[in-house]
């Protein structure tokens, strides 16, 4: 979206304080633990891009409550498989040599969006150190949920995803649909449907040293996020309002997973 267009989209700017009135209004509260998926684009024009959101988001929880976001590097999985866009054969092991180690303080997110990215630099952000599948999160109990992070199933049981699901956290959309609700791969991990698994092997810093390790998850895929998310909708009492100029969706993470736990099995 062209800036001209996010202008034209809102009637005045948009701010910090008219962001955290319009949570509060759609159901955030102090003390909460919120999982956030959010399109900067949507909110049409922003004073401030991307930290507002951020001061917003911290601002609405309080300093009782946490912030969540993915911080994925699509970048680190195996670029045999890339194919938006694929990279010639004989790239592909120049590519698994000399790419630089992941590393949570400095490496910059992959197709997650601006907010993400905004919110991993903050000082008190802290991110987990899974090469492929990270969250960053700030704000109580922000160190407990992306602390050791599986390299095994990144998106499953002993990932931040499982950590808000323990805590009762719930999912924030704003401007988002459910295709990229990152909650439902941990629905895909609890589901009893046949799954194949896929390996790579991706460069991390370990003790100052360039290290590989191998990284193990299921197949995923969003092809039938949407669908879920509607017969979830259908079913379960969700919040929804506008942030911004953007639509938001407040829903229960606990609740959705374990809809969507019973419906994969169904469904796939």
């Amino acid at each position: 979206m062209s800036e001209r267009a996010a202008v034209e989209r809102v009637d005045d700017p948009v701010t910090v304080s008219s962001l955290t009135d319009d949570l509060r209004d759609l159901g955030v509260g102090a003390g909460e633990m919120l999982l956030v998926h959010a399109s900067l684009s949507a909110l049409g024009w922003v004073c401030g891009d991307a930290p507002a959101v951020v001061d917003a988001l911290r601002a609405a929880v309080t300093e009782t409550g946490a912030v969540v976001v993915p911080t994925h590097t699509g970048q680190y999985s195996d670029p045999a498989v890339w194919s938006n866009p694929p990279v010639p054969d004989d790239w592909v092991e120049t590519i698994e040599a000399v790419r630089p180690p992941y590393r949570p303080e400095v490496t910059p997110t992959r197709s997650v969006g601006a907010i993400p990215e905004c919110l991993r630099t903050y000082p008190d952000a802290v991110r987990s150190r899974h090469p492929i599948f990270s969250f960053a999160a700030m704000g109580a109990d922000a160190e407990a949920v992306v602390a050791d992070h599986s390299f095994d199933y990144g998106l499953g049981d002993d990932s931040p995803l499982g950590r808000v699901y323990e805590r009762g956290g719930r999912v924030l959309m704003v401007g988002t649909d459910y295709d990229t609700n990152t909650s439902l791969h941990l629905a895909e991990h609890r589901a009893n449907f046949p799954k194949t698994t896929v390996s790579a092997e991706v460069p991390i810093r370990r003790d100052g040293e360039r290290t590989l390790v191998e990284c193990t998850d299921i197949e995923n895929s969003t092809d039938d996020f949407d669908d879920v998310g509607a017969a979830f909708e259908s079913q379960t009492d969700v919040t929804t309002g506008t942030v911004g100029a953007a639509d938001a969706t407040l829903l229960d993470q606990r609740a959705l997973v374990d809809f969507a736990t019973k419906w994969f099995g169904k469904h796939r």
